[in-house]
């Protein structure tokens, strides 16, 4: 089949490997920066429940799941953690070098990968993948060449909106929550176990 005949559900149905941006889509893109006594900060983020719960059906669906973001944040290292995110790759200006390792640890390709992003920093990374998929808060630009665009926005379910839809094309979203509710499941015991600041 070409690929310039694929539907969003036949790329869906192939993706082993899901990647996010952070800010915009994990979380609203605000930054809130809270000075300490020493002269430094304290990052804030706010991170939807909704995607988090989505994480953990897409780890029992077999996908894999890795952020790359431009930002260094410890509060993304702590999320990522949380969530026992496969990749995690900060600081990254060219996210194509993030992509790359990643293909070559999975041993798959570009048609395999999805990508969710809001802004132009994603264009060269969602101009490869085999799934695109923008925020419905996502700039003009990114939504252009996305295969999908979520309903939600970036923090406030978008994440999981991708996630969903995945599994939904491979028809198997009912059958993996229901998979997560059963009480012998150990994935839901484990699932957004966070310390937080506690």
């Amino acid at each position: 089949m070409a690929s310039e005949t694929l539907t969003a559900q036949d790329r869906a149905r192939r993706i082993k490997v899901l990647l996010y941006d952070v800010d915009g889509v994990l979380t609203n893109g605000d930054i809130t920066i809270i000075p300490d006594n020493d002269g430094d900060a304290v990052e804030v983020k706010s991170f939807a429940a909704h995607d988090g719960l989505g994480i953990s059906l897409a780890r029992l669906a077999g996908l894999k799941i890795g952020f790359i973001t431009k930002r260094n944040s410890r509060v993304v290292a702590i999320r990522a953690r949380d969530l026992k995110i496969d990749y995690v790759y900060q600081g990254q200006s060219h996210k194509m070098d993030a992509v790359a390792k990643i293909l070559a640890a999975e041993n798959c390709t570009l048609e395999d990968l999805a990508y969710v992003g809001d802004d132009i920093i994603d264009l060269p990374v969602m101009r490869k993948v085999g799934f695109a998929i923008a925020t419905a808060n996502a700039r003009a630009q990114v939504k252009a060449i996305a295969h999908y665009i979520t309903p939600l926005r970036g923090g406030e379910g978008a994440g999981r909106d991708a996630i969903d839809f995945i599994l939904e094309s491979r028809g198997i979203l009912a059958q993996t929550i229901e998979k997560f509710l059963d009480p012998t499941n150990a994935e839901a015991a484990h699932a957004d176990i966070g310390v937080g600041n506690m």
